[in-house]
């Protein structure tokens, strides 16, 4: 009798148990009325450069905070620190993604009635992540001018998982020969009718674009008026 293989109900388990604190996080969220952003990205894309722009950008006027996950160091925490946001880092060891339960763990000393918008930097990886549901209202995945045009195609899982697609260090587009109409026509190619936003956390490009994208989607009365 041929029995199914030990690993994929182990990983069915995890992954059970994972949606299970995955829901009671975002009803928790839903109730602190705090919008969650969680980024996803191969390492190198540029995401904590991006997200200490957006900190920067929205901590004057909104409440925010991140958790940054990564498998050793406080690299990235520190320097998210530098926008002035409360941060949080996350070791993983040996894992190659965050789990709900860090998430929740990590957020135990925190009062999320007191933040507008919570975002979590996932570990530099397009293909863990993908599986592992983090209690988030919208998922970015981050991809950058200088790893190619063929992303999409080769780690489709994740922009399926995803929300939304952002083409990030757009300043150096012109200097890596970055074929944006390739690039765009293979997202559209693994996930039909995704939003693509075009960014440079260097230069400023497309971080209004991006700011009135979120308060288009943010959740609650406030709205989103931040001076770039």
């Amino acid at each position: 009798m041929t029995q199914e293989p030990r690993l994929v109900e182990v990983r069915k388990n995890i992954l059970k148990q994972n949606d299970v604190v995955a829901r009671e996080l975002r009803s928790e969220f839903r109730r602190s009325n705090v919008f969650v952003v969680s980024l996803v990205s191969s390492p190198g894309s540029g995401k904590t450069a991006f997200l200490e722009k957006i900190l920067t950008l929205l901590r004057p006027r909104y409440r925010v905070a991140a958790l940054v996950g990564d498998l050793a160091t406080e690299n990235d925490a520190l320097r998210l620190a530098r926008s002035g946001a409360p941060v949080k880092q996350i070791t993983t060891g040996t894992l190659c993604h965050l789990e709900a339960a860090m998430v929740r763990n990590a957020l135990q000393t925190w009062d999320l009635a007191q933040l507008d918008f919570l975002f979590i930097e996932n570990v530099g990886n397009l293909v863990c992540p993908s599986s592992y549901d983090l209690g988030e209202n919208l998922r970015l995945v981050l991809t950058s001018v200088t790893e190619g045009e063929d992303k999409p195609l080769k780690y489709p899982t994740i922009f399926h998982s995803a929300d939304v697609a952002l083409l990030t260090k757009m300043d150096l587009s012109q200097a890596v020969e970055f074929d944006e109409p390739t690039a765009l026509a293979n997202i559209q190619a693994v996930r039909p009718g995704m939003q693509v936003l075009r960014v440079s956390a260097k230069t400023g490009l497309g971080m209004k674009e991006f700011i009135d994208f979120l308060g288009s989607r943010r959740a609650g009365p406030r709205e989103m008026h931040v001076s770039l």
